[in-house]
């Protein structure tokens, strides 16, 4: 048996190779994005979001390990509650209001990687009405969840790893 195997991988070592999952190419950097991008990308959010798409989210500009990305959210579609375990997260509100709760306990504790949970909906923590022009820190390992949002809430949402 041990011949037959060895023999194989031999003759035929690409077969070893195939079966090994391909390594993922980060995407290329984006490094300017003018106002007009940002007025583009709205208009693409609401056009292009799906009815039951609580939260349609895009790169604004990206350079590993750092992305900021715009992110469209409209009423009565709660997007799941978050805590990311290994990076902070920074909001600044570019257009409506809503509910931000930090803190707390998520509802319902899912594990979507192996660096983030979400949940239905946080219980306790702080709520803190946002609104355009506002700007928020989230720490590591902190739950937090836009909820009651007034239409709709336009974020600039920016992922920072943990120290």
């Amino acid at each position: 048996m041990f011949c037959t195997i060895f023999t194989l991988f031999t003759l035929f070592p690409g077969a070893a190779i195939a079966q090994q999952p391909a390594a993922q190419t980060p995407p290329p950097p984006k490094l300017f994005a003018g106002a007009g991008d940002v007025t583009a990308m709205i208009a693409k959010a609401k056009s292009e979001r799906k009815p039951d798409q609580a939260n349609f989210s895009q790169p604004i500009v990206r350079l590993a390990p750092y992305n900021a990305n715009l992110e469209y959210r409209v009423a009565g579609l709660n997007a799941p509650a978050s805590v990311h375990e290994r990076e902070a997260e920074m909001f600044y509100v570019v257009e409506g209001s809503g509910t931000l709760v930090t803190g707390g306990t998520l509802r319902e504790e899912k594990r979507t990687n192996a660096e983030n949970l979400s949940g239905s909906a946080i219980d306790g923590g702080t709520r803190r009405k946002v609104v355009k022009g506002d700007w928020v820190m989230v720490p590591d390992k902190t739950a937090h969840w836009f909820t009651e949002l007034d239409g709709t809430l336009v974020l600039m949402s920016i992922h920072l790893p943990s120290r």
